[in-house]
This record gives structure tokens, C-alpha cells and sequence, in this order.
């Protein structure tokens, strides 16, 4: 148990289905027994009314027949239920009752019972008011200073104010300007009603005003207030919260001094009975009710406030002075003194959970049973602990892998991706220009074989590829079950993405509680985003891979992309990026090469990865398993730093961009303050050009704030491509050091840290505090001092455990240059620091630098032995916007 839980005292729950809000709930003394014992009146939005007088017999009894004093069906909605001295003639209690079209006054009286069924209680109608407009709230209390009896004023949904004299109708006002009922409560010390208007001001009326401006006939002001004549409503003070608010009370320190508390929906404020603020506090959590009561140290206001998190908080001004946990969240609070105790806690949720509960901490009276004696054999205890050491060493000397155990899955995922487009696509708010743009269906199918409860499914695609639809939820899967989603899948920026596989992941909890993750990949096809076109013999940048089989038709490794006109043309093929970008494919007559080229050198990346894949695929399907791909030619670090350069100034731009719009920022904000103060002025001086120095300052944020925009979509395809690059640069330091599986894993490790979907992480602030550059260099960096290092020394150097921006990339690029230097020397990746030994070894077809000449027929047809250089591609600076500070503007 919680120490600071609410102690239950006494619950129940009210109805079925009922629902309740901060209205429903009051205590008082409405039998009118003189004892100081307070009574339970609960009204419901299904319309009945409920009193109750509890009497546990020991703490956390529920409730018991006899506890329910009255249960009364009413057939209206209940909104409000209030007890106050309603009835002329009489200062006896009586219970008020306010419905949407009508207000009912009812005297609850109690008759002594003969048996043992107890006392009879009953309800009669004292009187009644039909109203001409809808009700939203009422408050009460001696309007004008009357004395012995209690005014009603109820507040329609459209703004109007009917105060009733008890059994009569006095007058009606219209609040100006009301647009939304707010909450209403009553002053007594200043004769004023006080509500918080849809402005977010908390407004103050005073009642002799209200009872002497014109009377409310109709909505609009009548064409005689128009021209000056009659009484008009004024207000007598406001105050502007910046928020709406939930509630208002009133508290009273004395006669000469009152508080009016209003709780907003993120602070509570303390104000004094003219509209200065004595106090205000920012809440933590989301509140749902709240109660100030006189505290016990003079001066101090104490205040109950319920929120959504189950929590109800005591402060004695602004400060916390104690916070208990509830089972329900509360939408009304009381507190009272019920059989005798005084101080008991009451709340109301809005499904009917009734709870008397007091502050405090209850006894523990568990006692730790002992434990039994038993005899101990150090015979045994010596053959057990030898082998568990065993255990241990065996663990120790497989580095920690510990085997697990096979067992069937509670839930098996597979996707299936469509062979052929949608018949109608799908694709919506494409920026891809004129091409048509195809969508391609997947199926998800999810078999479990125990019961699960709330599984999720999310699917991701690299962008600028997106979903129809990427969550999937599922209450309830009984055992064997077989559920299949489907989902359209379609490219919608005008940039290449750099990955073609889907990712579905499955979150869900086994029937012990224990959450689970189980994840399924799927490949999209290239048509999806490319299509056939035109070959090109010259290309800006171009790769050769090396094969050890004789070349295969291009048109059986990807049909569907031949172009009609070239069909004899077997060893060149074309493609045509959605983006706008080609790529052609050339293979070679006499010798096992392949070439690909562009003039784009990201966009060689993904056909490039697919020539490999369907390679692989055509020869397993043959039955060779031998079948191997190299690189033979040099690296093409300077493209790839081109890249890097460019993604580098976008970042430092939006830096630049993000540093004068918050200049800007504080500038406008600076300038409203002083127009602020100008107009707030009774002798205004003149603006001197400010409201046109406010129109110049609003501008330059308007423009500045569409340069980050700008900006932020450039960052976004810049690092893309940047992706695309980087996993290409991968693939032919795999195949040029014939890398194994584990050590291309450790290079995508320190070159790709941001694989997670970038719209969920939020892509700008990942690059911004820990971005690409940095991160890749801490991880080379890594590399460099472990296990590609050269000697012990430099294995001692240890990294900055801070990641900061760099001035510029020549660290990165001088890191990344050493690790293709290390690796053609020799050196090896891996994780384990046994292996991190400095290797001299050169290994043939290092970094040498290998002329390349044009793409034609005849360069492939020559000697194997020929070897290929690359060519730069130019990278387009985005500048910034020319935005000075404003010291004047004169248009």
C-alpha cells in the first residue's frame, strides 16, 4: 500500500452508465436535523437524485441500505443541485434543483420509522420555474444584502443572467459580448457576480448595476441604448487569465477581506475582491476540480484541486502541502463532517464513483513470517557451487552469448507485397510533376497462437515513400486466429528514397503481462519508382563491379524495364527515376563487368543494390553458390564529401535562418510592449512610426519563418540523398575489402545512427543536438583507436563524451579517408578488443587510383585489366535571405 493514498472511509457507485459533473455534487444539513451532520446529495445527468447520510461500521465499508436516505427519479437531467434558504417565510433549509428548462425548490423532510426498516425520508415541491432559455449553471446568496433568505441567479447557454426571488421572477440581463457560458459564483462581501468569459477574462458585475440596466427583452441592444438613453451593463472589473476556466469560488478570510479563486485549465489564480492578483500557480498536471477552504494559519488560503492523473493536491497558498492518490479521477470535490468526523473528503467522478475519504496514513500490521530452520549440507552446497562456476566460466569464454532456448512464437508476422500496381492508385498530393504515379498493395497477415489483448501494428517505409495507412490496432485476437491488413504504398516527393524495405513491427502483450516485439521486413519493387528509359553513353559519375561469372541478359534480370525501341540491345538498359533522374546499366559482351552510371551519384545506389540482388537471386535459382562480386576501382570519397558538404551548409543555414527569427521574435515582441503602453495610456503620446516599424518586423518574421520552412524541406532531401550515398559508399568498401556480413554491419553502425523513422523522432532536432556529422565522426573516430589502430597508444586516447556541432567537415573527411586507408591496409573490423591487434599486411587493390574512360560498347569490350576514374558533381549553395534588423522603415 501507497502511503499517500486517499484512505477510503466509505464508496459506492452510483447507477449504471449515469454520468456527473462538478454541479452535481453538494453537502449540507438539508433535512434540517440542527445536529452539524451533513447529508450527500448527488444529482445525475439521467435525472435522478440521490441523498445519502453514510454510517460505516468499520473504515472502507461500501455502502449499505440503510445509507441511502432518498432515491428520487426526476426524469430530467440533472445540472446543478444546490441547499440554501429558497422558501419565503422560513429560514429552513431547502434543496434546489436546476434542470436545462426548469428550476425546482424542494423541502426534504425525514419521518420516524416504527420498524426496523428505519426512518421514511421524502421530497415535496415547494415551487417551480419553467425557463424560456436553456440553464448551463446557478449560483446563490443574499443578493443586495438582503437577510434570512437566498437568492437564485441562473446563467443560460447564451449569456443571459435571471435572478428569481424565491418564488418570483425579478429581471434578466444580457452579458456583453457573451459568446460561451463560463463559470459563475457569487461575492457577498461586494455584491458582485464574478464569471470568466469566452475573452478568458474573469469579469465582475455588480448586482445594483444588473438591477437597474435595461431590461434583456431580446439579444440585441434596442435603438434606444444605441442613442445613449436608458441604463447599459457595465462591467466592473475584468481581468484577462489568457485561458478558460473550470471553476470560481469564493472565500472569505473575515469581513473586511475575500479571495476569489478561479482554476483555469493549466494554473489556479488567487484574486482579490477588486481583480488584483494575489497569487497564482502554474499546475503540473491537467486539473479536473478544485476547493479553497479557509486555512488553519491566519492569512492562508488551503485548496483542494483534483487532476486527470488520479492525484488530488493540497496547497496552502502555492504551496504543496500534501498529495494523495485517488482510485477515480474526481469532477466535483466537497469536504463536510459526516457521522462525526469532521473534515471527510468527498468526490464525485463523472461515471458515479462515490468516495468519502480522509488524509492520513494507516498502520502496517504485516509481519514477516519467519523462516524455517533446515539443516545444512556443505557437501552438497560444494558440488553446486562448482557447477554453477562452471556455468559461469563457459558463459565467460563464449563472450557472454548466452544460447536461448527455441520455442514457437505466440504470433508470426508476414507481408506480402502485390506483383502487380493498384488497379486505381492511390497516391494523393504527389510532387513528383507530370508522371503518373502507381501505388503497390501490401498485406499483412498476423497469426497468433495465444489469446492477445491491444496489439499494435506499425509499418514504416523510408520517404519520401509513404503509407495509406501505418498504424493497426487490435483489441482482442482469440487463439489461432489468422488477421490480415492491407495498405497502399506510393512515392510522393520528387527525390529518390534511399531504401526500397518496409518494415512492419507488431508491439503486444503476452497473457502474463510481459510486452513483446516482433518485427517482419518487406521489399517494394523498383517499379514502383522508376521506370524504363532512355540508355545514355555519358555520365558524370560511373562504377564498375566485377563479377566471377559470364554476364547475364539484363532483360531476364529485370524484365519489365526494356525499352521497346532497343529490344537487340540486350546489355544496356535504361532507367528513368519518377524524380526525374536516369541511371543507365551496361553489361559487358567478353568480360564478367557491370556498369552503372548517372549523372547523380546517390541515384546510383539503389540500382546498383538491385543489380547484386537479382545477380544473387539468378545464380541461386541456377544452383551456383559460388558467385561473388568485387570492386576493383578507387573510392569515390570525393562525391561522397560533396554530399557531406552540402548537408553540412544546410544544417549551419538553418542555424543562421532559426538564430534571426528569434531575433526577430524578440524584436516584434519588444515593439507590442511599447504600442501596448502607448494605447493604455489615458494621454497617448504619438506612435513615431512604430505601428509601421511593427508592420516592417512582422514581415521579415513571416519571411524568415518560410526560409526555415524552405530550408528544413532542402535538410530533409539533403540527407536522403546523403543516405543513399552513404549506403553505397558501404556496399563497395564491402565488396573492395570482400568484407564479411558482421563487419558491413559495424560500418553501417558508425556511418547510418539515424535509421529510426525521422517523423516520429522528429528529423530537425535529431540533427540539430546530435547530428549526422558529429555522431559519424565519433564512430570513425572509434574505429580509428580500436580495432583499425596502429598502436597501442592510440588505443589508450579515449572520445569527448559531448557531441557538438563542427565548425566545418575536414575532421570527418580526413577520419573517413584514414579508415579507407587503414582497411586497405590490412586492417579488419570488429568488436572485440582481443582482435584489435595493428595489422601491416597491404592487401593487392588498395586505394590505387584507376583511369576510367567513356562508357561506350568498345570500353567494355577491351582488356579486364582496364581501370575507371570519377568525375565531380557540382553541389548548389542555398544562400540566406537578406534580413537586417530594423532600425526604422519607411515605405
Amino acid at each position: 500500500m501507497s502511503l499517500f493514498k486517499a484512505r477510503d472511509w466509505w464508496s459506492t457507485v452510483l447507477g449504471e452508465k449515469e454520468e456527473f459533473d462538478q454541479g452535481c455534487l453538494c453537502l449540507a444539513d438539508v433535512d434540517n436535523t440542527g445536529n452539524g451532520q451533513d447529508k450527500i446529495i448527488v444529482g445525475s445527468f439521467m435525472g435522478y437524485l440521490r441523498i445519502f447520510n453514510p454510517h460505516p461500521v468499520k473504515t472502507g465499508d461500501g455502502a449499505q441500505a440503510e445509507d441511502m436516505l432518498l432515491e428520487v427519479y426526476l426524469r430530467d437531467p440533472i445540472l446543478q443541485v444546490e441547499v440554501g434558504k429558497f422558501v419565503s417565510g422560513t429560514e429552513m433549509l431547502h434543496l434546489a434543483v436546476l434542470h436545462s428548462r426548469k428550476l425546482c425548490v424542494y423541502s426534504v423532510s425525514g419521518t420516524l420509522g416504527n420498524v426496523e426498516h428505519g426512518n421514511q425520508y421524502q421530497i415535496k415541491l415547494m415551487y417551480e420555474h419553467n425557463l424560456q432559455r436553456t440553464a448551463c449553471n446557478m449560483t446563490y446568496g443574499s443578493f443586495g444584502g438582503v437577510k434570512g433568505r437566498d437568492l437564485i441567479c441562473i446563467q443560460s447557454m447564451d449569456g443571459m443572467l435571471m435572478v428569481f426571488e424565491q418564488e418570483s421572477y425579478a429581471f434578466g440581463r444580457f452579458l456583453p459580448g457573451s459568446l460561451l457560458p463560463g463559470p459563475l459564483a457569487y461575492s457577498s462581501r461586494t455584491d458582485s457576480f464574478i464569471t470568466v468569459s469566452s475573452c478568458r477574462q474573469v469579469e465582475s458585475y455588480k448586482y445594483q448595476v444588473l438591477a437597474f440596466a435595461t431590461d434583456a427583452d431580446k439579444r440585441q441592444e434596442t435603438e434606444q441604448q444605441k442613442l445613449g438613453s436608458g441604463k447599459r451593463l457595465v462591467v466592473d472589473w475584468t481581468l484577462n487569465i489568457g485561458e478558460q476556466a473550470l471553476d470560481i469560488c469564493i472565500v472569505s478570510f473575515n469581513q473586511s477581506a475575500s479571495s476569489v479563486f478561479v482554476l483555469g485549465e493549466r494554473n489556479f489564480f488567487c484574486l482579490k475582491d477588486n481583480g488584483q492578483i494575489r497569487f497564482m500557480k502554474k499546475l503540473d498536471c491537467s486539473p479536473s476540480c478544485f476547493l479553497p477552504y479557509c486555512s488553519v494559519s491566519e492569512g492562508t488560503i488551503n485548496t483542494l484541486i483534483g487532476n486527470h492523473n488520479h492525484m488530488l493536491h493540497i496547497y496552502q497558498d502555492v504551496t504543496l502541502k500534501w498529495a494523495t492518490q485517488l482510485p477515480h479521477i474526481p469532477v466535483a470535490v466537497r469536504v463536510g463532517c459526516l457521522h462525526d468526523l469532521k473534515g471527510v473528503i468527498v468526490t464525485l467522478s463523472d461515471d458515479g464513483h462515490l468516495q468519502c475519504s480522509y488524509l492520513g496514513t494507516d498502520p502496517s500490521f504485516f509481519q514477516a513470517p519467519k523462516v524455517e530452520s533446515r539443516e545444512l549440507h556443505y557437501e552438497e552446497l560444494d558440488i553446486e557451487l562448482k557447477e554453477l562456476q562452471k556455468i559461469i566460466k563457459d558463459v565467460n569464454k563464449s563472450q557472454g552469448i548466452w544460447p536461448m532456448t527455441e520455442r514457437e512464437d505466440d504470433l508470426k508476422v508476414s507481408a506480402m507485397v502485390s506483383p502487380k500496381f493498384d488497379s486505381v492508385s492511390q497516391a494523393a498530393d504527389v510532387e513528383v510533376g507530370t508522371d503518373l504515379v502507381p501505388s503497390v498493395t501490401v498485406k499483412v497477415t498476423l497469426q497468433n497462437r495465444l489469446a492477445l489483448q491491444k496489439a499494435k501494428l506499425s509499418v514504416y517505409v523510408q520517404p519520401p515513400l509513404v503509407l495509406t495507412c501505418d498504424q493497426f490496432t487490435f483489441e482482442f485476437m482469440a487463439p489461432e486466429m489468422s488477421r490480415t491488413v492491407a495498405f497502399s504504398v506510393y512515392l510522393k516527393g520528387s527525390y529518390t528514397p534511399s531504401e526500397l524495405e518496409g518494415n512492419a513491427v507488431v508491439s503486444y502483450s503476452r497473457p502474463s503481462g510481459i510486452p513483446r516485439v516482433i518485427q517482419c521486413k518487406f521489399r517494394l519493387p523498383l517499379k514502383l519508382i522508376c521506370l524504363p528509359g532512355q540508355p545514355s553513353k555519358t555520365a558524370s559519375h560511373k562504377l564498375t563491379i566485377d563479377t566471377n561469372k559470364s554476364p547475364v541478359s539484363l532483360l531476364s534480370l529485370f524484365p519489365g524495364f526494356s525499352n521497346q525501341s532497343e529490344d537487340d540491345q540486350v546489355n544496356v538498359m535504361g532507367f528513368r527515376f519518377l524524380g526525374g533522374s536516369r541511371v543507365t546499366l551496361l553489361a559487358s559482351k567478353t568480360s564478367q563487368r557491370y556498369r552503372i552510371q548517372s549523372e547523380q551519384f546517390e541515384d546510383l545506389w539503389l540500382i546498383t543494390n538491385e543489380l547484386i540482388i537479382r545477380l544473387q537471386e539468378y545464380f541461386e535459382k541456377q544452383g551456383i553458390k559460388d558467385f561473388a562480386c568485387s570492386f576493383s576501382g578507387s573510392m569515390p570519397l570525393q562525391e561522397y564529401f560533396e554530399l557531406i558538404d552540402h548537408h553540412f551548409e544546410l544544417r549551419i543555414n538553418g542555424e543562421k535562418l532559426e538564430e534571426l527569427l528569434s531575433e526577430r521574435a524578440v524584436q516584434f515582441r519588444a515593439i507590442q510592449r511599447r504600442l501596448l503602453t502607448r494605447f493604455k495610456d489615458k494621454t497617448p503620446a504619438p506612435l513615431q512610426h512604430l505601428d509601421t516599424l511593427l508592420d516592417g518586423t512582422y514581415k521579415q518574421v513571416i519571411a524568415l519563418a518560410d526560409a526555415v520552412e524552405e530550408n528544413q524541406d532542402s535538410l530533409f532531401q539533403s540527407f536522403t540523398r546523403l543516405k543513399s550515398a552513404t549506403h553505397l559508399v558501404i556496399l563497395l568498401i564491402g565488396l573492395w575489402q570482400k568484407l564479411s556480413t558482421d563487419q558491413i554491419a559495424i560500418l553501417e553502425a558508425a556511418f547510418l545512427p539515424l535509421q529510426q523513422d525521422t517523423q516520429e523522432l522528429g528529423f530537425q532536432s535529431i540533427l540539430q543536438e546530435k547530428g549526422w556529422e558529429e555522431t559519424v565522426d565519433a564512430a570513425i573516430s572509434h574505429l580509428l583507436k580500436t580495432c583499425l589502430s596502429k598502436s597501442s597508444k592510440e588505443q589508450a586516447l579515449n572520445l569527448s563524451s559531448q557531441l557538438n556541432i563542427p565548425k566545418d567537415t575536414s575532421r570527418l573527411k580526413k577520419h573517413i579517408t584514414l579508415l579507407c586507408d587503414r582497411l586497405a591496409k590490412g586492417g579488419r573490423l570488429c568488436l572485440s578488443t582481443d582482435a584489435a591487434a595493428p595489422q601491416t599486411m597491404v592487401m593487392p587493390g588498395g586505394c590505387t587510383t584507376i583511369p576510367e574512360s567513356d562508357l561506350e560498347e568498345r570500353s567494355i569490350e577491351q582488356d579486364s585489366t582496364e581501370l575507371f576514374t570519377n568525375h565531380k558533381h557540382l553541389i548548389v549553395e542555398t544562400p540566406l535571405p537578406e534580413v537586417s534588423p530594423l532600425q526604422g522603415v519607411s515605405e
